[in-house]
């Protein structure tokens, strides 16, 4: 399935893609499981009416379903504009010997970031082992000219090593920050006015070793153009271990919030996130 969309890529238009996939949309909508927790953050969260609400979830199934068709894109060797704030920052922390962590959300486009934050440094990514293998290959081949190095996520904690490794040797670790699946510790911050629950290890990684943490978002514009977003959290040096995780989450939380509402069809969370 993996190899023949990158053959229908490389042969047709995005736009091409995209409209044939929109006619799938209205089939996952009547039988995905996602669709009422959708709805209702556009309804509860954003105020917007049933009427919108009900639009914005489509539209929100149909840009996730162009955010991977660019994925595929990308391995199929097309190339997307990408425009960036707050890159000088992210410039500082890579001529610095230490490593450091950046966090990735579940909203836009963030391995799209692969391709445009090139460092000096190896760039480790955390992923999910449970993807097909076309993907992987797809990722590995994309990333070797970006010095990136994947570490998937294993049942038998063999990630943690690779993690502590990549630090100590003074690279960067990209690590989501905006889910608590398999989570064992997590941290309460406020998010589109209400207390929500996120992963506290990717602050408390930051946290034990003295290091700088960055959030990035790559948000998508128009069918070839991206716009990354990087901001530096807080320095929490001189704060208790607990206040210096609660003090990177809130920090964390309040860039999420801030661009979700500039981009509220770009949110790819389909489960309640405040329970």
């Amino acid at each position: 399935m993996q190899r023949t969309l990158i053959r229908l890529i490389r042969i047709f238009p995005l736009w091409v893609i995209y409209a044939v996939m929109s006619l799938t949309i209205p089939f996952y909508i009547l039988f995905a499981n996602g669709f009422k927790d959708s709805y209702r953050f556009y309804r509860k969260r954003i105020g917007y009416g049933a009427v919108k609400s009900f639009l914005m979830t489509f539209v929100n199934e149909y840009n996730l379903g162009k955010v991977v068709i660019d994925r595929f894109a990308a391995y199929a060797g097309k190339t997307f504009e990408i425009e960036t704030e707050g890159k000088e920052g992210y410039d500082t922390l890579c001529g610095r010997d230490s490593g450091f962590v950046t966090l990735s959300s579940h909203v836009g486009n963030y391995e799209l970031a692969g391709y445009f934050l090139k460092a000096s440094k190896r760039i480790n990514a955390l992923v999910y082992s449970g993807e097909a293998e076309t993907v992987m290959r797809g990722r590995r081949d994309c990333f070797s000219e970006t010095n990136i190095q994947m570490i998937p996520i294993r049942e038998d904690l063999s990630h943690i090593f690779a993690i502590n490794n990549a630090l100590e040797n003074g690279e960067i670790v990209s690590i989501p920050g905006d889910r608590v699946f398999g989570a064992e510790r997590t941290v309460r911050s406020d998010f589109f006015g209400q207390k929500a629950s996120f992963p506290a290890g990717p602050f408390l990684i930051a946290v034990q070793r003295d290091l700088p943490e960055i959030a990035v978002f790559v948000m998508k514009e128009s069918i070839r153009k991206y716009r990354a977003f990087v901001f530096q959290l807080p320095d929490t040096k001189g704060l208790s271990r607990a206040d210096s995780v609660q003090t990177l989450c809130d920090a964390y939380a309040r860039h999420l919030e801030e661009i979700v509402r500039r981009y509220p069809a770009q949110w790819y969370n389909f489960y309640d996130f405040w329970a």
